[in-house]
């Protein structure tokens, strides 16, 4: 071997290998393509091996490649290992949280979640991503986020971003925080225009849709797909806030939180279409294979304590 390898030579090397697609790599790293390109054929040249080949898709490794990349991510899982090692001896945890939240705040009990977490590692700084669970999934397995919050189940996770996507990345870490029902409103006065209908019948009436990324979109499509029925949506939203001020306007049938829905019937008089409910969990999630770093152990272990769950 000609010269030294340095580190971000190899987490470049992993991670392309990892996407099997420069670009895509190149945003992980916040790099341009050039720049990935350049580490991938320095670390060639320095090890004397072909590393890797061209695809229609994109890149795949050589057998002298995949016996690398093996090599390449303990070298840094041990680095990785070491730096935890050294924040625990030190008694403190700093860096950055990235934290991926759904819904409201209140439901997830956001806040008191960022006050113990204030409280135990005050050098720890935390940035927040609001989104749909869906989108929250796909930050994480690109690593845009560090932990998140899912609205759905462990299946769930393989759905929205597909096994293959889950298995690239050495798999999700999902720990149940709590269950729940989701309720159909519909508009006020629309008690006899609901009353007593199936599930072909309700999907016909008009609906405010959601995004496939959304808890809504799986729910229901879970209902309907196997009856050979689709929603009649109208409309498209991506804010709870935004669905239920359709629903009030006389638009037409949403899904909402149950505890949600007995508000608005009660402060709207929003229809609660009856014997019609859906399951749904709340969940907190990370790689399985950055399950043991400092920050998102830590996280974990406050969230656990937060909901009252055994870590």
């Amino acid at each position: 071997m000609r010269n030294r390898i340095d580190m971000k030579t190899l987490q470049a090397f992993i991670t392309v290998a990892r996407e099997g697609n420069v670009s895509r790599a190149a945003d992980i790293l916040c790099l341009t393509q050039p720049a990935v390109s350049l580490q991938l054929r320095k670390l060639a040249q320095d090890t004397g091996l072909e590393l890797s080949q061209r695809t229609p898709k994109g890149l795949d490794l050589t057998a002298d490649g995949k016996v690398l990349m093996v090599k390449a991510e303990q070298v840094l899982g041990a680095l990785a290992e070491f730096g935890q090692t050294a924040q625990r001896l030190t008694h403190v945890v700093g860096g950055q949280l990235r934290v991926g939240t759904v819904v409201d705040p209140s439901f997830i009990r956001l806040g008191t979640f960022l006050s113990e977490l204030v409280e135990a590692a005050p050098e720890l700084r935390t940035q927040l991503v609001h989104g749909m669970s869906g989108e929250i999934l796909l930050k994480i397995l690109r690593e845009e986020l560090d932990i998140g919050y899912f609205l759905g189940t462990l299946d769930d996770i393989a759905i929205v971003a597909g096994s293959g996507a889950v298995e690239k990345k050495g798999g999700v870490a999902y720990r149940e925080l709590t269950r729940f029902r989701y309720r159909i409103l519909a508009p006020a006065r629309w008690e006899s225009r609901v009353h007593g209908l199936g599930w072909a019948e309700l999907a016909r009436l008009p609906w405010i849709g959601t995004p496939r990324e959304s808890v809504h979109h799986r729910l229901l499509l879970r209902v309907l797909e196997p009856l050979g029925i689709r929603q009649n949506c109208v409309t498209l939203a991506d804010q709870e806030m935004s669905m239920l001020a359709l629903v009030r306007s006389g638009v037409g049938l949403c899904l909402s939180r149950e505890s949600i829905a007995l508000h608005e019937q009660q402060a709207h008089g929003l229809v609660i279409v009856e014997d019609h409910e859906l399951e749904a969990s709340l969940a907190f999630i990370s790689l399985q294979r950055r399950s043991a770093e400092t920050q998102v152990e830590l996280a974990r272990r406050i969230m656990m304590r937060v909901w009252n769950i055994d870590a």
